[in-house]
């Protein structure tokens, strides 16, 4: 038994809302769930006495969703990354570690060319 975490949508044309659920992997998006873990609304609101930027709503138990990781749930690509806005999981991509890692490559050329030079 495959259990993700994943989105279902919800709401009206050009208005989605979504419910952050646990559900078997081979159901259908908006089949009934395992649990319903929280909910997430992607339109901006204006942020609270006018200051900042506009948040997005994500509400979510965190308790069933450590509970939920911990029996081995693989979350979908976008509750990958709700879950690693609210700090459950450890982000996907960073720029910091994109980063670094082309840093990296760009040392290892650098030292193949250097090598290739001292060998002609």
């Amino acid at each position: 038994m495959v259990v993700k975490i994943r989105l279902a949508r919800f709401g009206k044309r050009h208005a989605p809302f979504y419910n952050i659920v646990v559900a078997q992997a081979r159901t259908a998006r908006n089949s009934k769930p395992l649990e319903v873990l929280g909910t997430y609304d992607p339109i901006p609101k204006p942020a609270p006495q006018g200051e900042g930027k506009p948040i997005k709503d994500i509400k979510l138990d965190t308790s069933r969703a450590k509970y939920w990781l911990g029996v081995g749930a693989q979350p979908s690509e976008p509750a990958w990354r709700l879950l690693s806005m609210i700090g459950l999981m450890e982000p996907k991509y960073s720029i910091q570690k994109m980063q670094q890692t082309e840093a990296e490559q760009r040392a290892a050329r650098i030292e193949e060319a250097a090598d290739a030079m001292d060998g002609r």
